[in-house]
């Protein structure tokens, strides 16, 4: 496992224009999402950072359900990495109850213009769908119970409230994405 950082994408940034099927059956559009803010989080089912956070990051999505839309992206390449292939997102978003729709971008060109480079990665969206937050979700990855600060959640509820971007924001790590060779 590779220890990669978010790359820190510009704030203000658009979310970029999506559909992608879900594990639900459906495909989802950016334009699906009508809350105050929303989450993209770019993760897959392998990944050491990203189980050591689902429960919190599903946790967050319930907290904030009808304020902030959570999203959960998967761009790896399943060939390589058949833990993350769709059927096995399908039984990863049973086992854990996802409460957010959990995406495949077989094709990675939305990671890609999202500027996303690990995994978990976050981006969290105004009303405008503007990069408001490209961080960490808190300051211990590793273990929920010596978490002192909620970066995400204080940013979500900065959003929502209004203030500027919560400063500073500090990049997310995980396990770089397995992209596809061309």
């Amino acid at each position: 496992m590779a220890l990669t950082e978010s790359t820190m994408v510009p704030l203000g940034t658009p979310c970029p224009d999506f559909t992608l099927p879900g594990v639900d059956g459906r495909l989802w559009s950016l334009h699906d999402f009508h809350t105050p803010t929303l989450l993209v989080v770019v993760m897959c089912n392998h990944c050491p950072y990203v189980q050591a956070i689902d429960d919190r990051l599903n946790d967050l999505a319930k907290a904030y359900a009808g304020h902030c839309a959570v999203v959960g992206i998967n761009s790896n390449d399943a060939v390589t990495h058949p833990d993350d292939s769709f059927e096995a997102m399908r039984a990863r978003a049973r086992e854990k109850g996802y409460a957010f729709p959990y995406l495949w971008d077989e094709e990675q060109t939305v990671a890609r213009a999202m500027g996303a480079v690990c995994t978990p990665d976050y981006f969290l969206y105004d009303s405008h769908r503007r990069l408001v937050y490209r961080g960490r979700l808190d300051d211990n990855w590793k273990d929920a119970a010596r978490v002192t600060r909620r970066e995400l959640k204080e940013a979500i509820e900065g959003a929502l409230a209004g203030h500027d971007p919560l400063d500073p924001q500090h990049p997310s790590m995980g396990c770089s994405i397995k992209w596809r060779s061309r």
